[in-house]
């Protein structure tokens, strides 16, 4: 099992930033995929941003040049810096781990392990 804890999520106006952290339970969280997706009411869960073994990076067209995925190893942590926030990005955040193959890292269904989810939310 891997437990994973978001944070950093709050309220800030169009254009701010914020930067958003999953701590996870136990070193093994190197060996798998992270990935960041969010979650508004009366949506689907959205893919935000993934960070596979080989250090290959996905994002979500919507979020591309804004977002940027990372870990720190040591901390076995991962982090979501959102540059540039706009209204429509106001949503649950919530991590995730698993070890999908690169053609199913999109997929939340692909994912085995999930944060509790962090709000976001960027005012006009």
């Amino acid at each position: 099992q891997v437990q994973l804890v978001e944070s950093g999520g709050g309220l800030v106006q169009a254009g701010e930033s914020l930067r958003l952290s999953c701590a996870a339970s136990e070193r093994s969280f190197n060996t798998y995929v992270v990935a960041w997706f969010r979650q508004a009411p009366g949506k689907e869960r959205e893919f935000v941003a993934a960070l596979t073994y080989d250090s290959t990076t996905y994002y979500s067209e919507s979020v591309k040049g804004r977002f940027t995925i990372s870990t720190d190893n040591p901390l076995n942590t991962a982090y979501l810096q959102m540059n540039s926030l706009k209204p429509e990005d106001t949503s649950v955040y919530y991590c995730a781990a698993g070890r999908p193959r690169d053609s199913y890292v999109e997929l939340a269904s692909a994912y085995d392990y999930w944060g509790q989810g962090t709000q976001v939310t960027v005012s006009s």
